[in-house]
């Protein structure tokens, strides 16, 4: 069972996708439905599934079984610490207690996008001596 979201809702939760895409020029997916099996598994496979799944982030939510997987690929690892995920984790299990599962995911995934961008690169002019 899918959980439905309102046209908004979906505008919404594509416009922060996108923007966070934009941020860490990492791919970012959600899925919101029922577990096939082992959660952990299942967003695995999900992950697995994507086009460019070293380059992507998924975030699964079972909200009747209340289960939140997030799941990193090889090159979002490099910038991406399992501490970032766990307190964006935090961030959308706080949202989603209050009912909100659409701010919950928005801020989820901006607060990854924001951890994974990639660090600004100071350049020294080359100086002739």
């Amino acid at each position: 069972m899918a959980h439905e979201f309102t046209a908004s809702q979906r505008v919404a939760i594509d416009q922060t996708i996108r923007a966070a895409e934009q941020v860490s020029r990492f791919e970012f997916s959600v899925f919101v439905g029922t577990a096939d099996g082992d959660p952990r598994v299942f967003a695995e496979r999900l992950h697995s599934a994507l086009s460019t799944p070293a380059r992507s982030v998924l975030i699964m939510v079972d909200p009747a079984a209340r289960v939140l997987e997030v799941v990193t690929g090889r090159e979002v690892r490099r910038v991406l610490t399992d501490h970032d995920v766990a307190l964006a984790v935090i961030q959308m299990r706080t949202e989603f207690a209050t009912g909100d599962l659409v701010r919950g995911l928005r801020r989820g995934i901006t607060m990854l996008a924001m951890q994974a961008r990639a660090p600004r690169t100071l350049h020294a002019e080359a100086t002739e001596t």
